[in-house]
Order: C-alpha cells, then structure tokens, then sequence
C-alpha cells in the first residue's frame, strides 16, 4: 500500500481516487503535486474550513471526510496503471464496513473503473453502493485542467452540508 487509507466509521463523505501520483508517492501524501488543486476545490467549495496542505492529509477526517484510491499498490498516471491493480471488490468491503453518508469518485476514470461502464455525467449517479449514494466530480488533477469544472464539487458540497446538518 502506497498511501494508507483514511476512513474511520460516521463519515460524512469519502473521496475515492485512482491511484497516487509519482509526486505523491514520493511526498507519502494524498494529491501532492503542486498542479493538483484537491486541497484548494475542498477549501474553496466549504467542504474544508481551512485550505489543507498535502501533507496534512490524515486531517481530513476532523472535518467527516475519509480518502483512499481504487488502486492501492501502483502509482502514476492513469494510462500508465494496471486495470487489474483496481480493486473495485476491496473498495467495496470497505465502504460496507465503514458506511460512509457519500461517496464520491474524484475522476471518472476512477468512477468507470468502480461502476463498469465508461459514459457517466458529474454529480449524483443512479447506482449506490448498497444505499450510499454515489456521486463523481471532475479531477482536480493538473492533467485533467482543461474538463475541470467547479459546479459538480460545489453540488458535492452542498449534499454534504445536508448530511452534515441531520
């Protein structure tokens, strides 16, 4: 395991990624690369109170949100993983041992690669994992800039805000 999973029971939301990137495996932090703007979309859509850092990453769990990937074992790009390094299966027992309020998948790559099918839009999907709603947002990776795109984030902030209010 690259990057330990950060999921405790009662969270409001867990981002569900791909796979670490070469600047976060190095960093031994979730979303590292200074083109990657996870840590400012969290702060800037409310999901955060402050703008995390990298390496403040276990500190997400202090505001009801848990972090993992699909694909624990490698690291890089997309294109350069192993499909068969995603474990859709183990993502799952997880989650079902957990019971997180929402999940959400921060690249449709990583929601294709979980649901099985390719074509997908942003925001809330028709499948669940057994009850948990699933939702997809746009990368925030650096590579993906260009279909970036605030609106589902702040949707997924929104929810989250509900969640946190019941």
């Amino acid at each position: 395991m690259i990057l330990p999973d950060v999921l405790a029971e009662g969270l409001h939301l867990v981002l569900c990624g791909t796979a670490p990137s070469r600047v976060s495996e190095q960093a031994k932090a979730y979303y590292a690369h200074p083109g990657n703007i996870f840590w400012r979309t969290l702060f800037e859509v409310g999901l955060t109170p402050r703008q995390l850092v990298p390496q403040d990453y276990p500190r997400v769990l202090d505001y009801g949100i848990g972090l993992t990937d699909l694909n624990k074992t490698e690291w890089g790009a997309d294109s350069e993983l192993s499909l068969s390094a995603f474990d859709a299966a183990g993502f799952a027992e997880k989650m079902r041992r957990y019971r997180p309020k929402l999940i959400a998948f921060d690249s449709k790559f990583a929601a294709a690669n979980y649901l099985g099918h390719r074509s997908m839009p942003y925001g809330l999907q028709a499948e669940t994992l057994d009850g948990i709603p699933l939702y997809v947002v746009p990368s925030p990776s650096g590579r993906a800039r260009r279909y970036f795109d605030i609106r589902p984030w702040q949707d997924l902030a929104r929810q989250v805000q509900r969640l946190r209010e019941e």
